[in-house]
């Protein structure tokens, strides 16, 4: 059985440093077959999320269906939850050092981003071996994580930048001609991975190890 990822955000505007990290990060550990999560921070809305690692798609799924709902409520906002096969991705993303299947966190990342792609598209039908070698070549750009959806067969990505201007500059620039060239609806989000670090190095997120 393929591990996940499983991506969230809430439909808030909070800065960081107010949200109830530290009370949520013990009962995070708690939940089944959670191995890591990193924390996300809106880098203009606040919004507040995370990318988890889980060991199964079934907990991956009792996680976006059963805990973070009930979190979500508790603050009374709307929310997102993805969840990504993770086997199916792993050659695609150890080119581009993904720290989800052991490349090396060098240096401490300024900026995340995540994207999805509006397909439906067996990941290996993706044209990742095309896009690998321009990805690589993107100022900035530390790691990626490519993401493929459990049930939708989305693609997407996790990435972590150097700065946040870089990963704004990917965001607004590069990443339309991509998707443009799919002919694809797609979404970008942009979180300032400073805001988050210490909560993140609680929950044993890989980018700082």
């Amino acid at each position: 059985m393929s591990k996940a990822f499983v991506y969230t955000e809430l439909q808030i505007s909070l800065p960081f440093e107010q949200a109830p990290w530290r009370e949520l990060n013990p009962e995070l550990f708690k939940q089944p077959g959670l191995k890591n999560k990193t924390w996300l921070s809106g880098a203009t809305n606040l919004s507040v999320g995370g990318f988890y690692e889980f060991d199964s798609i079934d907990n991956a799924k009792k996680f976006v269906t059963g805990y973070f709902p009930a979190e979500a409520r508790k603050f009374g906002v709307a929310q997102t939850t993805r969840v990504f096969a993770m086997d199916v991705v792993e050659e695609a993303s150890r080119q581009l050092n993904s720290v989800h299947f052991g490349g090396i966190a060098s240096r401490t990342p300024g900026a995340f981003v995540y994207t999805e792609v509006q397909v439906s598209v067996p990941f290996d039908q993706a044209p990742w071996r095309t896009m690998n070698p321009i990805l690589r070549a993107q100022p900035g750009l530390l790691h990626k994580t490519w993401l493929s959806g459990a049930d939708n067969q989305s693609v997407g990505g996790f990435y972590a930048f150097d700065t946040l201007e870089n990963a704004r500059c990917f965001v607004t620039d590069y990443f339309p001609t991509e998707t443009a060239g799919l002919n694809a609806a797609y979404t970008t989000r942009l979180f300032d991975a400073a805001a988050t670090e210490a909560a993140s190095r609680e929950m044993g997120s890989q980018f700082y190890l």
